[in-house]
């Protein structure tokens, strides 16, 4: 009875390992960082990638990811001229490795909607103020520039390193994108008119020059004809009417006096 009492005990410890073993394991995934959180206290010993090993029912892992992380935030703001804005923002950020323990236990593994997204806003509406809504819709680099630098400084004491902020959308009252369209319709017309000017003078002075070419000309001509230029012209008219001549006088003349046929008396 005694080996069966002791086997029963072997049996029970035996299938407790099986059961508490895999509990006795954390991982931590690639591209993290991982602390354990022990009866609520986490523990400052960073965790590298892989297999740990943990107080079953006692400890937990916590991790943090290290790789490039994504924020999206819809953001409200207001131009200098009082307009009201709406801005789409893309941040992208990495997380501090030496200084992601001081993260979890300041801010904790929500600081995205805690420190993130309001300083989105705060740099966006700080940016903003300084620029016309015309002007935004102008300068929509600088202006993310500005709000890059804006909340890089302030999430930078959470050990929050920003890359990149991108605004992916301007969006104003519908008054305002109303005034906006009406502004370029009239530009364009006055572009237009302002083109058919041009091109009204730029005619207008090619018929100029063109007449005062024309007047050049004739003034060049008239200089070219002189007295001795008459008479070769005269000369040389009869001569063509010589040519033509075929040696037969005309019967009359001009006038009223008849001419008399030689021909006819001999």
């Amino acid at each position: 009875m005694k080996l069966q009492g002791t086997g029963l005990i072997v049996v029970i410890i035996i299938v407790a390992a099986i059961l508490i073993t895999p509990l006795s394991f954390g991982t931590v995934e690639y591209g993290h960082v991982g602390f354990v959180k022990r009866f609520g206290n986490l523990q400052p010993t960073q965790l590298g990638p892989g297999l740990h090993m943990i107080i079953p029912g006692i400890d937990s892992i916590v991790q943090v990811d290290l790789r490039v992380g994504k924020v999206e935030a819809d953001a409200t703001a207001a131009s200098k001229d009082t307009q009201k804005v709406h801005a789409k923002i893309v941040v992208n950020y990495i997380v501090d490795r030496n200084n992601a323990y001081e993260l979890l236990t300041t801010v904790g593994p929500d600081f995205e909607d805690k420190v993130i997204h309001p300083s989105i806003q705060e740099s966006l509406k700080k940016v903003t103020a300084k620029y016309t809504a015309t002007d935004l819709l102008d300068k929509r680099d600088i202006v993310a520039q500005q709000t890059f630098d804006a909340s890089a400084q302030k999430l930078m004491k959470y050990a929050l390193n920003v890359r990149d902020v991108n605004i992916v959308d301007f969006d104003f009252s519908d008054d305002f994108n109303k005034a906006i369209e009406s502004k370029q319709a009239a530009q364009q017309m006055v572009f237009k008119a302002e083109n058919d000017l041009k091109r009204v003078q730029i005619e207008a002075q090619q018929q100029i020059e063109q007449a005062r070419a024309e007047a050049e000309s004739l003034r060049l001509k008239k200089l070219e004809i002189t007295p001795e230029l008459v008479n070769l012209k005269r000369i040389e008219i009869q001569q063509k009417a010589i040519e033509k001549w075929d040696g037969k006088l005309p019967s009359v003349t001009g006038g009223t006096t008849p001419f008399i046929d030689v021909s006819s008396m001999k």
